[in-house]
């Protein structure tokens, strides 16, 4: 499974900065494109970021970038997401998931096969 271990999560303040890590013991992890997805409250899942396995080349949603990013290290068998500038729309369960396509296709969740078991992280003043 892929277990989570989460550092920071909670209740944080605007402009607030925050680090995740999500570390896989199942699958070769260094062998996937992996990525994190956020659910918000009363709304669906949706993808926030993703990072190649082997380039490490990453993407954002619009509405993260330049505020989040998203790492690996492949040694450790660990996902990181970094935030700054936090905002009160960030205020969401994140999860980390393992990609098991080929392609971009990041956006679409039905493509993710092992998900973290997500932790709450709550933007407010």
């Amino acid at each position: 499974e892929v277990q989570r271990v989460v550092s920071g999560g909670g209740l944080l303040h605007p402009g607030g900065p925050l680090k995740f890590s999500c570390a896989a013991s199942v699958f070769t992890f260094g062998s996937y494109d992996m990525s994190w997805v956020r659910q918000a409250p009363g709304m669906g899942s949706a993808w926030v970021s993703a990072i190649k396995s082997g380039c490490g080349t990453t993407y954002q949603t619009d509405s993260v970038k330049g505020r989040f990013t998203i790492s690996r290290d492949n040694a450790k068998n660990t996902l990181y997401l970094q935030m700054n500038s936090l905002k009160p729309e960030d205020t969401a369960v994140y999860y980390c998931a393992k990609f098991k396509g080929t392609g971009m296709y990041y956006r679409d969740l039905a493509m993710y096969d092992y998900w973290g078991q997500g932790t709450q992280v709550t933007v407010s003043s």
